[in-house]
């Protein structure tokens, strides 16, 4: 698993697109309406939205990253990093912040290699 994250719309998909000869068929969506699995996929795209899906259904997120993990050891995994700066208010967003920072460091511990991306320059951190 490669494992790219960083802030919102810093370049995080064009990259993977870019760097892995991907096309958009080849993107599976993550959307926080959805709770289910994310799709088998070269790219799945926003994983931080998945997350929020499990927190808004009160489902197990810490095993629910586990499981994403052992079924998508081959795939490139893009989420945003929204575990920084001012701790929302909102409880729902709250338990959100803390499931994708526990999520992200288990997806980095993981993964063969694991890039930041800053201003669309991308730094590997692992790997």
């Amino acid at each position: 698993m490669i494992l790219i994250f960083g802030g919102a719309y810093q370049g995080k998909l064009d990259y993977a697109l870019s760097r892995f000869g991907a096309s958009e068929s080849e993107v599976y969506r993550c959307c926080d309406e959805n709770a289910g699995q994310p799709g088998a996929r070269k790219i799945i795209y926003e994983l931080d939205k998945w997350i929020l899906a499990l927190v808004k259904k009160g489902a197990d997120t810490d095993g629910g990253v586990k499981r994403f993990i052992k079924e998508n050891r081959d795939a490139v995994v893009i989420c945003n990093d929204i575990s920084s700066g001012i701790v929302p208010l909102d409880p729902v967003h709250r338990k959100w912040r803390e499931a994708s920072g526990r999520a992200l460091a288990e997806l980095a511990c993981e993964s063969d290699e694991v890039i930041r991306l800053f201003c669309g320059i991308p730094t590997r951190l692992k790997g």
